[in-house]
């Protein structure tokens, strides 16, 4: 297997990836709390452990990605309360929303596990820390004791005195430190609530994903990510609770991986701001394709500025994508096509391997895949070379690895929604072509001007090009 280089928030430094066992990668990325539709934010996470795992695939792993949804939590149970409906409920619907959301992107979905469904395992979880002495009980509460762990900190690289000065700690003069945080929390009157060893309570947190990903995938596991807000206090946290669970005879995680906000007007996209663009409002003004092709024009680890314009740009850059596929397409179809060579295509194959195996970075794999484009252009725009058996063996090889970046590994079709076209339309838009090319060669320019133009009104381009006349749907 080819040499892939993470970069890891734990140790500052990018790293070789090697898994915990050969051949397989198991990871975990901390998921939605499912109370209001996802935005653009939530988008950029799950597209970009979709990339992930499908270069992991690529490169021959085995994967078991599991993601958590927060089905309980305090701001599920104020929107209950907002819609008067059950907090099972709008868990449901927004869960199911988010999971709509992520297909339209091309996202492959992850193995999606609940708190709610899991209870054993958190509160088996809470009892171990209790028992050996990380964690105490107040009131029905059960905290983690910070100072218990003396690596506290490790991950964000912060000291306790720093957070104690920096982080907006809850008052709670029952706990021994200010920076003690719950585990469990006792049940308030009229909240949903499990039964447990401390009374009845619902988990706190940063328990639940320590919990599950431990149960589904075991101690030491391969990549945890998720935002990088959630650095500090939630991934700092699970650390903590988990290594403490675990005796530190293994690490919790091998890698974290982190990739950055999406801002709005410079501030981190959030629910909490008002700062939001719903991912379901936009994918109503622009494909879905062309918002994944958006969200990965920059390194995951960079904070991305959302703008329409940048939309508008993503939007022309796939469409010259695709022009280039459906010219050179239809100009192998015409000419009854040709094995592919993939010679000319395996550079440009290989800057696309390397900007992949360095952490994932996709920006510079699309402006491989750009390369293949512009190899593809140069031989369309000259005809007569580009009927050479040669030049078409070229054409299909760059043609295979265009198709290879852009679909298998980048999940971005190469193929609009629209142009999901029947037979029978290519069938009779070829006769359509083949007719207004009659009228310009008997010189009817108007007449055939007057197909194109009717043809455009209702949303079918036709472009003539020095291979003929091609179409699109506008």
């Amino acid at each position: 297997m080819a040499e892939l280089v993470i970069y890891n928030t734990l140790t500052r430094r990018e790293e070789p990836f090697t898994p915990r066992q050969a051949g397989k990668v198991a990871m975990y990325a901390c998921g939605l709390t499912p109370q209001a539709p996802a935005h653009v934010g939530h988008m950029r996470g799950v597209v970009v452990m979709d990339i992930v795992q499908r270069w992991l695939e690529q490169l021959g792993y085995q994967v078991d990605f599991v993601q958590n949804f927060t089905d309980i939590d305090d701001k599920i149970i104020r929107r209950a309360h907002e819609e008067g409906i059950p907090t099972t409920e709008v868990a449901r619907k927004y869960s199911q929303m988010y999971i709509e959301d992520a297909e339209a992107l091309g996202v492959r979905l992850p193995r999606f596990v609940k708190v709610t469904e899991n209870m054993d395992a958190i509160i088996e979880m809470v009892q171990r820390l209790v028992d050996d002495g990380y964690a105490y009980v107040v009131d029905g509460d059960v905290y983690f004791e910070v100072n218990k762990f003396p690596e506290y900190g490790k991950l964000s690289g912060r000291s306790v005195e720093e957070m104690q000065a920096g982080a907006r700690i809850e008052v709670d003069e029952r706990k021994r430190n200010p920076e003690d945080f719950a585990l469990w929390k006792a049940a308030k009157p009229g909240e949903p609530a499990w039964d447990s060893p401390w009374g009845k309570g619902r988990p706190g947190w940063h328990i639940e994903c320590s919990a599950l990903s431990l149960k589904y995938l075991g101690g030491a596991f391969d990549i945890h990510a998720g935002g990088m807000d959630l650095i500090f206090p939630h991934h700092e946290n699970e650390i903590a609770q988990s290594e403490a669970y675990l005796h530190c005879e293994q690490p919790f995680a091998r890698y974290w991986l982190h990739w950055g906000p999406v801002r709005l007007r410079q501030e981190k996209m959030s629910k909490s701001t008002g700062l939001v663009v719903p991912i379901r409002e936009l994918r109503q003004q622009y494909e879905p394709a062309v918002i994944r092709y958006f969200l990965l024009t920059v390194h995951y680890r960079t904070p991305l500025e959302f703008s329409y314009e940048r939309l508008d740009e993503a939007k022309s850059a796939l469409e010259r994508v695709r022009t280039a596929y459906q010219r050179a397409t239809a100009f192998l179809r015409e000419r009854g096509g040709a094995p592919p060579d993939p010679t000319v295509a395996e550079p440009y194959r290989q800057q696309f391997r390397d900007a992949m195996n360095h952490d994932f970075n996709t920006a510079q794999a699309i402006a491989a895949a750009f390369e293949v484009v512009r190899e593809i252009n140069t031989r369309l725009n000259a005809p007569e070379q580009a009927a050479q058996p040669e030049t078409l063996a070229e054409l299909a090889g760059l043609l295979n690895a265009l198709q290879w970046m852009m679909e298998t590994v980048l999940g971005i079709s190469l193929h609009a929604p629209d142009t999901a076209r029947s037979e029978t339309l290519e069938q009779l838009m070829r006769c359509v072509i083949a007719w207004r090319q009659e009228l310009r060669s008997r010189k009817l320019y108007d007449l055939a001007d007057r197909i194109r133009d009717d043809l455009k009104a209702v949303g079918i381009i036709l472009e003539d090009t020095p291979q003929g006349t091609l179409w699109r749907m506008g």
